[in-house]
């Protein structure tokens, strides 16, 4: 199905999906990462895939070749990341933190490719372990591509809105 995308009131492309499906694909990958299904929010992601968690102090737009990221996973580290939070020398993360992600402000934008879509929004992530509570607060930006089975993630770039992250600690849940 392929959606008017609009600018003001200008029809500049045709988008692959609409922003109610874009925001039910991103609410269910809400869910699962409070639900602690991490195996299955990996699965929500293309095999060629990225997450990206760039340091606060970056500019808008800057590489994980060229700057220094909290996060910066292939498919093949975020695949590890997982298995890594499952096991019990996790430390950082026994017993499991309590989160809930909000997804808000969903805005589309044609992808870098026809098969895809660009999709940007803001999160606050909540967490609670060890009677301690931290809030996440920023933006993610998505480049979605439609697969057989329905989206797939291709990359999540989570840019925080904080100096730094002395008083929230480091960042062992996933945004």
């Amino acid at each position: 199905m392929l959606v008017r995308f609009y600018q003001g009131d200008t029809e500049m492309e045709h988008l692959p999906v609409t922003r109610s499906q874009v925001e039910d694909f991103l609410f269910e990958e809400a869910a699962l990462l409070d639900d602690w299904k991490l195996k299955e929010w990996f699965a929500l992601f293309a095999a060629e895939c990225r997450y990206l968690v760039p340091s606060a102090s970056l500019k808008v737009g800057a590489s994980p070749d060229e700057s220094l990221f909290y996060i910066a996973d292939d498919g093949q580290m975020l695949e590890e990341r997982v298995k890594r939070l499952y096991k019990n020398n996790a430390y950082a993360e026994v017993p499991h933190s309590k989160t809930r992600h909000l997804v808000t402000n969903v805005r589309l934008a044609p992808g870098v490719n026809d098969d895809e879509v660009t999709a940007h929004c803001c999160f606050a992530t909540h967490r609670s372990r060890s009677g301690e509570q931290q809030t996440f607060v920023g933006k993610s930006t998505y480049r979605l591509a439609l697969g057989p089975t329905g989206l797939l993630i291709r990359e999540k770039r989570c840019e925080l809105d904080t100096d730094d992250l002395h008083q929230l600690g480091r960042i062992s849940i996933i945004l």
